[in-house]
């Protein structure tokens, strides 16, 4: 019978014991979750004193480090050895920096990280033994179509849709041959597809190359594709629709697109310098101020670069046999006579040397030795597609042909504004 009731007794013992072990069952101790360590420049902030600043005027490299605790034989090695990474005497004031300082009583500088822009910086590593590299924070590539039409001027046009002025300037040169910017008509119209740039998902960093355009001007309307077409140069063209290069041998204007056409060539112009009096005017002027870049239209070598008279400071080019330019009123030529130089290439700078009203750059152009108007010659245009490479070249531009052909020119709220800015799509995370 005691075997018995005691038996009982240890069942009532364990079913009184079951709720505190469900609670205690119940009670989870969470493993330490670790925090996760975020670095910024490859480095972890945490263990160093920061110091974020801009190079000030009178800065030197030498002497932040100086201030900052680091050893002079330190200072030269960097300076001597390392140049070609970072060289400290090309600093820019303006440009941040941070400087990662030890946590002890010594705070000497550790790092020193120099951004050269928005994405790349350098690293200048002083721990141990001294080393200097480049580096590039992660950007995120977000495609962005746009559409619109014109009002006013492209850039105008452009601004009022947030684009940034580097598409303006793009768009412009790969259409700097076949449409003249300074002669837009109201109601042109275009559409762009191109990347921007962001830094942490929201940091905008710039925009990239073009990857199609179109352009309607005077009706007409012209696709613009990049195609690497000679491979063993790797030389990167615009073709059209229809394969033909959008490149002339000759740019229309010898300034980038921005500046204004002050004067036509015009036989039988009035000139105010003279008192009114006719005379002819066989040049084009473009105003621009002193200073700006002059660029040769065309490939060729440099035949004259001198001053003389009212002409001022001047460079002449010979392109081939038939075609010659004129660049006048210089304040100061970049290249000289026997030079060979490329389209494109600066030249000299806007002036007012000779006689002039203010600043531009008279524009003259020869055919067969004959001074024309190059803004009504027919100029010769680069090698279209390849017949070898058409076939390839129409597969790669008939997405985007598509993609292009599907944006909408419509109005904004305001009926008055016809202009549009389509949605930005995904884009892909790229180092």
């Amino acid at each position: 019978m005691r075997k018995y009731w005691g038996s009982i007794l240890a069942a009532l013992l364990t079913l009184a014991c079951e709720p505190d072990k469900k609670v205690v069952d119940s009670i989870s101790i969470p493993a330490p979750v670790e925090k996760p360590v975020v670095t910024h420049y490859g480095f972890n902030l945490e263990n160093y004193d920061v110091v974020k600043d801009t190079i000030r005027w009178g800065d030197s490299f030498g002497e932040l480090m100086l201030k900052n605790h680091v050893d002079y034989p330190k200072i030269v090695t960097i300076s001597e050895n390392f140049r070609d990474t970072f060289d400290v005497r090309k600093i820019k004031v303006g440009k941040p920096y941070l400087i990662l300082k030890s946590k002890d009583s010594l705070q000497k500088a550790q790092v020193f990280i120099y951004q050269n822009d928005k994405i790349n910086y350098t690293v200048v590593d002083l721990r141990d033994s001294v080393l200097a590299y480049k580096g590039k924070k992660n950007v995120k590539f977000l495609e962005r179509e746009v559409a619109g039409v014109i009002k006013n001027s492209l850039s105008m046009t452009l601004d009022s849709l947030g684009v940034d002025y580097s598409v303006t300037i793009n768009l412009s040169e790969i259409y700097a041959w076949t449409i003249d910017f300074f002669k837009l008509d109201a109601g042109d119209k275009f559409k762009i597809i191109y990347d921007e740039k962001f830094i942490n998902d929201t940091i905008y960093a710039g925009s990239s190359a073009i990857k199609a355009a179109f352009f309607e001007h005077k009706g007409k309307p012209v696709y613009a594709f990049p195609f690497v077409a000679d491979s063993t140069k790797n030389i990167l063209d615009f073709f059209d629709q229809d394969g033909n290069n959008l490149r002339s041998t000759f740019l229309r204007a010898p300034i980038k697109f921005g500046y204004r056409l002050s004067s036509r060539y015009n036989l039988k112009r009035r000139i105010a310098y003279y008192g009114y009096k006719v005379r002819p005017h066989r040049g084009t002027d473009y105003a621009a101020p002193i200073g700006t870049p002059i660029i040769a239209t065309a490939d060729g070598i440099v035949t004259e670069s001198r001053r003389r008279g009212g002409n001022g400071k001047y460079v002449k080019i010979r392109h081939n046999s038939m075609y010659s330019t004129q660049y006048l009123h210089m304040k100061a030529q970049k290249v000289k006579a026997g030079e060979f130089v490329r389209q494109g290439d600066v030249i000299g700078w806007v002036g007012m040397t000779g006689n002039t009203g203010g600043p531009h750059v008279c524009y003259r152009f020869w055919k067969n030795g004959v001074q024309v108007d190059p803004l009504k010659e027919k100029l010769p245009s680069a090698e279209p597609i390849a017949d070898t490479l058409r076939t390839a070249y129409f597969e790669y531009i008939e997405p985007l042909k598509f993609q292009l052909d599907c944006l909408n020119f419509e109005p904004l709220n305001s009926p008055e504004d016809n202009l549009i800015t389509l949605n930005q799509e995904d884009g892909i995370t790229q180092n």
